[in-house]
């Protein structure tokens, strides 16, 4: 187990903890979350890189044979079909790192899990 000495305490820290090709998908979800969510902070939540404005948007990590995304995402049938491959124990979503990593699909299930916190938000304020 680390010790919170050699826990990372900003993404770019987490990243570089990983071999050069893990690196590279790490950047790549790093660089397709900041375009889906500009003006969010980058910061390190329950040990994992997470994206927040107004709250948490997005998490993502690396394991010893897959890339994390996190939390589930919900709603449109088209994308809940096209991730169903993906899906881990929790809903959580696993892409294995002996596969093509799917950016565009990716992409995309950011671009939902901002777009359900967006409304999330906005039925709490009324």
């Amino acid at each position: 187990m680390k010790t919170s000495a050699s826990m990372p305490k900003t993404i770019d820290e987490y990243i570089a903890a990983f071999s050069p090709d893990v690196q590279a998908i790490l950047e790549k979800i790093r660089a397709i979350a900041r375009e889906a969510a500009p003006g969010a902070i980058e910061k390190i939540s329950y040990q994992m890189p997470a994206l927040a404005r107004n709250g948490n948007l997005i998490y993502f990590a690396a394991f010893k044979k897959h890339i994390g995304l996190f939390p589930p995402v919900q709603g449109d049938a088209k994308l809940q079909r096209e991730i169903a491959p993906y899906k881990g124990e929790k809903g959580n979503l696993k892409f294995s790192l002996d596969q093509p990593m799917p950016y565009e699909l990716i992409g995309r299930i950011i671009q939902a899990r901002i777009k359900e916190h967006e409304q999330a938000l906005a039925a709490k304020a009324r």
